[in-house]
């Protein structure tokens, strides 16, 4: 049986819409990026969205449009892609790291005080595997010291934290359109807001500066560059799957959800291994992104070849994330961080296995899935 980790669902619909895309004689510009841009809106309830070429992209220009720059400090988890802290490095700002929270791998909220200082700008958390973080405390801390609060959203596209989507709470929320997300646009992402003002900043260093698009000109070459700007587009084509994603993105939730609980109900009771399984706030939801299992210490030197013998099997497998991201080699030689300092984080980096929950998988997969776990996870 093989059952990967994760696998676009992209079927006759998005290929005959891209077919349209092609025919014509925009990919850039055109009207779907503003159609994609309006759906999502509708579907997080953001007043404003922002298409951009990827994750890291909105990150950065996020940081870019508020001028974070050299001698500045962003709050950081420990516990994240590598992409969360580089957008940071881009403006030539320092992140700093703070450890997890054992229950859900999420920035540990009563640690971050500790870390802010006059050079704080941001305070950037990470809804870790689509687990909302506490952004009440976040929100105070930021009211406090008077910071900008970002949100990566790459894992909770359909996560809320007190009835409010991710991505909602803060200054802005940014998602991943990578193929294994919750959905796709073979590659992109999409900033969201609250505030015009800020929105207003971001589109148009998105695309040079320049302070017209296409649909406002009059003549050809009727534009200025009036600010220093970058090129983070999203294409036709892209925005053109994205539409066709967010049909079924309900769907696809829905069935994320259920394969999960699934696992959960039948893997709760292996003394070898915990599961990841907080509860939610009743006002606050979970959009899973994966099902994830912490192996105990007297298995966890195992974990590679329990990984080898899944991945043989055909059950695909991954890891959230390689390391704590200060424990990179980058990071590490760059600020001299200890592993002792990240002992939380480390424990989700080195002793955990996720596996798949997509709308790839039935519950045939599914039970071969706990079949094999409890083969060889004994």
């Amino acid at each position: 049986m093989k059952i990967p980790f994760g696998r676009p669902q992209i079927d006759s619909k998005e290929r005959n819409a891209v077919n349209k895309i092609l025919l014509g004689n925009i990919l850039v510009h055109g009207p779907k990026i503003i159609e994609f841009e309006k759906k999502f809106s509708s579907f997080t309830g953001s007043n404003f969205s922002l298409g951009v070429s990827s994750c890291t992209a909105g990150m950065h220009l996020f940081y870019y449009g508020l001028n974070i720059k050299h001698g500045d400090e962003v709050i950081v988890p420990a516990q994240t892609h590598v992409a969360t802290a580089m957008a940071v490095e881009a403006v030539g700002a320092k992140p700093i790291f703070v450890d997890s929270d054992t229950n859900t791998g999420n920035i540990d909220v009563n640690k971050i005080e500790e870390k802010i200082t006059s050079r704080t700008r941001v305070i950037t958390v990470v809804h870790y595997l689509g687990i909302p973080v506490q952004m009440d405390k976040i929100l105070k801390l930021a009211k406090k010291y008077k910071l900008y609060v970002l949100e990566d959203c790459a894992l909770s596209i359909g996560s809320s934290f007190n009835k409010k989507h991710t991505g909602l709470l803060g200054d802005a929320g940014v998602f991943s359109f990578y193929p294994v997300k919750h959905m796709t646009t073979s590659e992109g992402g999409m900033v969201i807001f609250k505030d015009k003002n800020i929105f207003e900043k971001l589109k148009l260093k998105r695309a040079f500066g320049v302070n017209k698009d296409h649909t406002q000109r009059k003549l050809p070459g009727d534009y200025d560059a009036i600010e220093k700007g970058l090129n983070y587009r999203m294409s036709e084509i892209e925005a053109t799957i994205g539409v066709e994603q967010l049909k079924k993105l309900n769907r696809f939730i829905k069935t994320r959800n259920g394969n999960h609980n699934y696992l959960a109900s039948k893997l709760n009771n292996n003394a070898n291994f915990e599961i990841i399984n907080p509860k939610i706030k009743n006002d606050s939801n979970w959009s899973h992104y994966c099902f994830t299992i912490i192996l105990s210490d007297k298995i966890v030197k195992k974990r590679n070849n329990i990984i080898n013998k899944l991945n043989k099997s055909g059950i695909g497998t991954s890891i959230y994330y390689p390391h704590p991201v200060p424990l990179m080699s980058f990071f590490k030689k760059k600020y001299g961080c200890k592993k002792r300092d990240f002992i939380n984080s480390s424990i989700f980096s080195y002793k955990t296995i996720m596996l798949p929950v997509g709308p790839h998988i039935d519950k045939i997969k599914l039970a071969y899935i706990v079949k094999k776990i409890n083969e060889f996870v004994k």
